[in-house]
């Protein structure tokens, strides 16, 4: 169990094989009797939601389940016009609470619509895809995306707690767990090089899956520090976007779906280290070792998909664009990160598909 300790809330993450049949036990410490709704999709339903609807009925909750389309689409603020609709026909007030069970869309969008529904109800996360399980459960980010932008609409509230079960990444293809590996890569590019050392060691995506428990751990150490130190995303906390800044304009320009989030990521990490490094700013060497751990879990390091000036636009209607500059994070080695001011007219040399 990891606990993230921030100036006004606490929380746990459990990460535990087997542990969502649990999960009345784990609420039972956390919240009083209540109302809870669980905020699943489509896909996720069929697999997990009677198990946790059953267990937190047994732990003495009343439950309700509100099913979203499966997709980044229902990202939005129509499905979480949605939501509200449904909590507010279900009767439910400030003292109530919210599951969020399923990858990150779902993550991103029950927290959203818990954080905003009479200005803020609890929750809970239950990632089930690994990119969700090491990245957007923990933190306390919640957004929707726009037709403008990914993430635009959003609040920072941080979940009562976190269960994660590694057994629920079996019923994931290997396109969801490869782009969970994609963050897992960069967590130890940018911070933990004993993790990325770890990485080295293991096979393929088979091999990871069986080390998952150590693996995600390790990986959320890295989130839960830079959180720690900077809830509100204001300082270091910025280097958790390394690849990001790319990786959202490519995911956006594509269509939302069309290139996954890790697969953007991974893209990304890449496109920005080539550049960086090619003016000194990186080290020498460093983009092909990142090249090389990025096809070892067969991510994509290139896209078909490109257009300089349609990512530039992108990038530039991005909430990390400030003014006239934008801060890009760059490797200093492997397994540390530093953070660099670019004014947006340099910024198209990072954009040059010459060389990915």
């Amino acid at each position: 169990m990891l606990n993230v300790t921030l100036k006004y809330h606490c929380y746990d993450i459990v990460v535990e094989r087997g542990c969502l049949e649990k999960t009345g036990s784990f609420l039972a410490q956390l919240w009083q009797p209540q109302k809870i709704a669980i905020i699943t999709d489509d896909r996720v339903a069929p697999l997990y939601e009677e198990t946790v609807r059953q267990s937190v009925t047994a732990a003495g909750f009343e439950v309700v389940t509100h099913v979203v389309p499966e997709g980044e689409a229902s990202k939005s603020l129509a499905e979480a016009e949605d939501i509200y609709s449904f909590l507010a026909e279900s009767g439910f007030t400030r003292s109530d609470g919210v599951i969020a069970l399923g990858g990150g869309v779902i993550g991103d969008l029950a927290a959203f619509a818990a954080s905003t529904y009479m200005r803020g109800i609890h929750f809970i996360q239950i990632p089930t895809t690994l990119l969700a399980q090491v990245d957007s459960s923990i933190g306390g980010k919640t957004a929707v995306n726009t037709t403008k932008a990914k993430n635009l609409v959003g609040t920072f509230s941080q979940p009562d707690g976190v269960l994660i079960d590694p057994d629920v990444l079996q019923t994931l293809t290997m396109r969801r767990v490869r782009e969970g590996i994609a963050e897992i890569i960069k967590s130890a590019a940018i911070a933990d090089l004993d993790l990325w050392e770890y990485l080295k060691d293991l096979q393929d995506e088979a091999d990871l899956l069986d080390h998952a428990e150590y693996v995600i751990e390790e990986t959320l150490k890295v989130k839960r520090q830079v959180v720690e130190e900077d809830e509100f995303d204001n300082g270091n906390r910025l280097i958790l976007n390394f690849g990001h800044t790319i990786g959202h304009a490519i995911e956006k320009t594509a269509g939302y779906g069309v290139i996954s989030h890790g697969e953007g990521v991974a893209i990304g990490m890449l496109a920005i280290n080539r550049h960086a490094e090619a003016i000194g700013l990186s080290p020498v060497g460093s983009t092909q070792v990142l090249k090389e751990m990025i096809e070892k879990f067969h991510l994509p390091t290139t896209s078909d998909i490109w257009n300089e000036q349609t990512l530039y636009e992108a990038i530039t209607h991005d909430k990390k664009a400030r003014g006239n500059q934008l801060k890009l994070i760059l490797l200093d080695t492997i397994g540390t990160a530093k953070i660099v001011t670019v004014p947006l007219t340099e910024l198209k040399d990072y954009l040059h598909k010459e060389g990915l």
